[in-house]
């Protein structure tokens, strides 16, 4: 019987959902951090349980022309990337893969994924970091998580983010270790610096510091360092968090200096970003997605389109250009507020927004009668709730167009479809977060009894 510790030669035969390659142990299935398709690796087993073993290649005997040597000297310990030991033409092949596979094997639904759109630019393409606080033997450490732990990394640069996000976290480190400003301790609840957040615009960013108090010593002190990292800096907030709790901001917000906002453009719109504002993570590849999710929605200029989840109205505007109308519902009070301010921004009158929850915004306007003639949805990576399925379909849109971040459930979403009379045609993937092993899905599904 296999045990921790052990290190044994294991064939990689596929990847698997979070980036690690796939290997069979006497029938059980073993994950292996570092592994590459075809390479025997030799595997040190990190945990064995009853279903499946995790482990990570130490060794690799054949090394797959795909393969390469990491760029970062901080991987694979960091734990926010998951393909920096791979070229990227296989990356994204594995990622088309994943999603393919995923809609086959979960949805039992026959769709081809033939195509998936890399990025052009596969570094500092973040323009949201949120990295974690902790206390060090030399200091304050800022960082990210070490995988599958809540141990942070100290890192001082990361490749994902722009460099001003590096400075902004080195000045932070600088300004705690000066004034003695505790760092917070997640299994004591105490010490007071919780993360590091920070937003960015093509030309600004806006920093955040989540704490667990209500206000922080030497204020001045902070800002005055902030700016200094940082001239392209619009604001410095303070968020209070005070809850146990893995959510990373608190409810209250205070602007200790500048503006509370930034302003981007996207798809030729202009937009309003507020640190809990939601907004795509990669600005290029995000126009990439919108514009197939348009282009999948077949607007011809007359179309009523409902938008699910649309946040700050992203979706929504770049839809309303091609439509005739479109409604908006989202749950989160703000972000209705920055959609309609949105709106307001960009010029556009045919787009409406309303705040409730995706289930009840549909069931609501099912029942009103509304008949949209397309329905998008951008759900969480739970995906869509059965009632939100049912209240779509009664509906009866023409077209659905499915974003999804997360395949599982999007195969699982696309099954509970089909059941109901709608047919998905059209799968196209896009690499939204080069060098991780997420990815992002378009999917248009018809109405049967439609064209």
């Amino acid at each position: 019987m296999p045990k921790k510790n052990d290190i044994l030669p294991l064939t990689i035969e596929s990847i698997g959902l979070n980036g690690e390659g796939v290997a069979h142990l006497d029938g059980q299935v073993v994950f292996v951090a570092g592994g590459l398709p075809g390479e025997v690796c030799d595997t040190l087993l990190l945990k064995v349980g009853r279903s499946a073993i995790w482990g990570k290649a130490v060794g690799v005997r054949n090394p797959s022309p795909d393969r390469v040597a990491p760029d970062c000297p901080q991987y694979p310990k960091c734990g926010g990337c998951q393909f920096r030991h791979m070229r990227y033409a296989a990356e994204l092949e594995a990622k088309r893969r994943r999603v393919e596979d995923a809609i086959r094997r979960v949805g039992g639904v026959a769709l081809p994924v033939p195509v998936i759109l890399g990025a052009k630019n596969t570094e500092r393409y973040r323009n949201k970091v949120q990295l974690p606080v902790a206390a060090g033997k030399n200091g304050p450490k800022i960082g990210f998580f070490r995988a599958r732990s809540h141990d942070v990394v100290n890192v001082d640069d990361c490749l994902l983010q722009p460099e001003t996000a590096s400075a902004l976290a080195g000045a932070v480190r600088k300004w705690m270790a000066d004034y003695a400003v505790p760092a917070y301790d997640e299994g004591t609840h105490t010490g007071l610096v919780r993360h590091l957040f920070v937003r960015f615009s093509q030309t600004e960013a806006l920093c955040c510091l989540v704490v667990n108090g209500d206000s922080l010593p030497h204020e001045a002190e902070l800002v005055e360092v902030l700016r200094a990292a940082a001239p392209e800096l619009a604001g410095v907030v303070l968020s209070v968090n005070q809850a146990r709790t893995n959510v990373v901001l608190g409810k209250e917000l205070r602007t200790m200096w500048g503006r509370d906002y930034l302003e981007d453009t996207l798809c030729g719109l202009t937009f309003r970003i507020s640190v809990a504002s939601f907004y795509q993570v990669n600005r290029d590849q995000c126009e990439v997605l919108y514009g197939k999710a348009v282009e999948l929605a077949g607007l011809t200029g007359t179309e009523t389109v409902l938008d699910l989840y649309c946040g700050i109205g992203t979706i929504s505007l770049a839809m309303a250009r091609h439509a005739g109308k479109v409604i908006g519902a989202e749950i989160v009070p703000s972000a209705v507020a920055d959609a309609q301010a949105n709106a307001r921004r960009n010029g556009i009158t045919n787009a409406e927004f309303f705040c409730g929850d995706a289930a009840d915004a549909a069931g609501r306007f099912a029942q009103a009668g509304l008949r949209p003639d397309v329905i998008c949805v951008d759900p969480p990576r739970k995906g869509l709730a059965p009632e939100v399925v049912e209240a779509i379909v009664r509906m009866a849109p023409d077209r659905v167009v499915y974003v999804s971040c997360d395949p599982a459930t999007l195969a699982r979403d696309l099954a509970r479809f089909s059941e109901r009379g709608y047919d998905a045609r059209t799968a196209v993937a896009v690499d939204m977060f080069p060098r991780t092993a997420h990815v992002e899905t378009v999917v248009r599904l018809y109405k049967l009894n439609g064209r």
